[in-house]
C-alpha cells in the first residue's frame, strides 16, 4: 500500500506530479495535497508547478486535456528506489 502522506510530506511537488499526473487526474492529485499538504494548494504551488512542467515538456496534455508523459519526462528518484510502497 502506498504511503501518500509520507510521500507528500517528503518529496517535491514536481516529483509527485511527474509520477502521478500521467496515471491520475489532476483533481485526484489536488485532493491528496488538500489532505496532506494544504498549503501547496492554498498558495497555488501545485497548479504553478503543473503548468511549469507542461511548459518544460516534462508533462504534456493529450487532445482531451489529460496529462501524459512529455518528451522530457524522467522517472522521479523515489519511484526508481521503490519508496513509499511503490512497485
Amino acid at each position: 500500500m502506498i504511503d501518500f502522506k509520507k510521500m507528500i510530506e517528503n518529496e517535491s511537488i514536481e516529483d509527485v506530479l511527474l509520477h502521478f499526473a500521467p496515471i491520475r487526474s489532476y483533481p485526484d492529485i489536488d485532493r491528496m495535497y488538500v489532505r496532506y499538504n494544504f498549503d501547496a494548494v492554498a498558495k497555488r504551488d501545485l497548479l504553478f508547478c503543473f503548468q511549469k512542467l507542461v511548459e518544460q515538456g516534462k508533462l504534456a496534455k493529450n487532445d482531451r486535456g489529460h496529462a501524459m508523459k512529455g518528451p522530457n519526462w524522467k522517472e522521479p528518484k523515489f519511484v526508481t528506489e521503490k519508496k513509499y510502497g511503490i512497485r
